[in-house]
């Protein structure tokens, strides 16, 4: 598994949420499991374009900074439910905030992401 060399900058909040939520499925995955959406499964069909073990990783991640809790039933086949911890409830109107600045600025973002793409 990739092991970071560089200790990351941790001195301003911004720094702090970006080492937290960096990752390109984190914030779905809390909005998700907010949402309702606490098995793997589930979240997997939720994030088609991401690969089940990408998702893994990040939950994980999730979890280390206590954003989620990862409940394991003593059953077989094994279930696993997600659900957030009162920290990681904490984020949601964070990130309801950050959406709705997308959802306002829809086209014009999506004309300035096709246009990069374009221009490669």
């Amino acid at each position: 598994m990739y092991e970071r060399k560089i200790i990351p900058n941790l001195n301003c909040g911004l720094d702090l949420i970006g080492e937290v939520l960096y990752g390109k499925w984190k914030i779905r995955l809390l909005w998700f499991i907010n949402e309702g959406y606490k098995r793997p499964s589930e979240l997997q069909r939720k994030i088609p374009d991401a690969s089940r073990r990408v998702l893994n990783i990040q939950m994980k991640e999730l979890e280390e900074h206590e954003l989620v809790s990862k409940v394991v039933y003593p059953v077989v086949p094994p279930k696993v439910e997600y659900s957030l911890t009162d920290f990681g409830k904490t984020l949601i109107p964070v990130i309801s905030v950050i959406g709705n600045w997308g959802d306002e600025h829809e086209v014009r973002l999506r004309n300035l992401i096709l246009k990069r793409l374009e221009s490669r």
